[in-house]
């Protein structure tokens, strides 16, 4: 098994609050996480029928069989039990009484929420980061990367990504969102979702989406919604300052998992995501992503943005560290050329100071030092990242 960065934070937490709960992508590796972390806890899965069927005809009763607590497992199946368990954890608090896992982010979290406020930690797990995949698997090559994505699964098993990322797609995706809203033609949202991983790293037009796929804008917003619930998609949102009241106000999109969006783009090898016009895109959401896995390893919210302004000027990524902004630009090319620095250059002139200076994440190997700008591999992201982290 591969060692989760977030493990520590887990068990610290633990210590602290009577319930954690833990959401995240299907078979991002949140139960074995859990199970790992808490070996002699009574595990129960809510997938399962009969399982589900006694929770939500006796939520009494069901909880009364785990006096020591339990591993409630995709909560979001029988959400009635968080109004259950807090008169238990309020009369007989103990730490760490019971661990919650769930797949679909909004559900879980807003339900818990109202139910447990105050008394539960709440964590993100996406699929293996870049060094927990580094560890056990040593990285041969970006495109690799790209084509195979990050469940663990894929590469514990040694799975043909295609394969199993098809699978996952027919299994967890189409049937999560069977069970929040009824889709009479699976073809026509399967149609849909190509076309988002199409427009991967662009600004999201609703409009021209739901065009291209023959439904109503407002139907593409559902659908959007749906999937980002579900750990499918993620919407970053641009930055907003003072300095130009003609910046872009809507958001771009990415996967959660870049192999999943190669699979839906009909990549199948390496040969095809080095040859593909989008390769750039995809790495782009690479980069992006893990980001965001060392934010939520780190139990940190997302703090991500973009800035892009009418006149086109723009910056894939900026990371807020406290007071402070850090612009960094993605460039899947393996040699660094003066194109760019233009977007960091130009949102530099804009803003009063860049205590951190700024940030170029490229496709070559090198780490460098240019005027300011930290250079470094896609793989040495989270090593950025803590650096900055670590001025502060």
């Amino acid at each position: 098994m591969i060692e989760r960065t977030i493990t520590p934070l887990f068990k610290s937490l633990s210590t602290q609050y009577p319930v954690l709960t833990i959401t995240g992508p299907r078979q991002s590796g949140k139960t074995t996480l859990c199970r790992a972390a808490f070996p002699d806890k009574r595990y129960v899965n809510l997938e399962s029928p009969d399982t589900r069927q006694f929770a939500l005809n006796d939520p009494r009763g069901f909880l009364a069989q785990f006096p020591d607590g339990a591993i409630l497992d995709e909560i979001q199946r029988a959400p009635h039990l968080l109004s259950y368990i807090q008169p238990i954890v309020d009369e007989r608090p103990a730490a760490a009484k019971y661990v919650l896992t769930g797949s679909q982010q909004f559900e879980v979290t807003d339900t818990v929420n109202q139910s447990l406020a105050g008394r539960t930690a709440l964590l993100k797990l996406l699929p293996l980061s870049i060094p927990e995949l580094n560890s056990a698997y040593p990285i041969q090559s970006i495109d690799r990367l790209l084509l195979t994505g990050f469940y663990p699964r894929i590469h514990d098993q040694g799975l043909d990504p295609t394969q199993a990322l098809g699978d996952y797609f027919e299994t967890y995706v189409e049937r999560d969102i069977r069970q929040l809203l009824a889709i009479k033609d699976l073809n026509l949202f399967e149609k849909f979702v190509k076309l988002c991983a199409g427009r991967i790293g662009q600004v999201l037009n609703l409009q021209s989406l739901g065009n291209d796929v023959g439904i109503s804008h407002t139907t593409v917003r559902s659908w959007l919604t749906l999937l980002e619930a579900s750990y499918v998609i993620f919407v970053l949102q641009p930055w907003h300052s003072n300095f130009s009241k003609r910046q872009i106000k809507a958001p771009k999109l990415y996967f959660y998992d870049v192999g999943l969006a190669s699979y839906l783009l009909g990549l199948e090898k390496e040969l095809h995501v080095s040859r593909d016009p989008l390769r750039g895109n995809l790495f782009e959401n690479l980069v992006v992503i893990e980001a965001l896995k060392y934010r939520f390893n780190c139990g940190k919210r997302n703090n991500l943005h973009f800035y892009r302004d009418a006149k086109g000027n723009e910056v894939d990524l900026l990371v807020n560290i406290g007071p402070h902004v850090f612009p960094l630009e993605i460039k899947a090319g393996a040699t660094i050329s003066e194109d760019y620095f233009k977007g960091l250059r130009s949102f530099a002139r804009n803003v009063a100071s860049l205590p951190l200076g700024t940030g170029l994440v490229y496709g070559g190997e090198e780490m460098q030092l240019r005027s300011g700008t930290r250079i470094y591999p896609a793989t040495g992201i989270h090593d950025l990242l803590e650096s900055l982290e670590g001025r502060q």
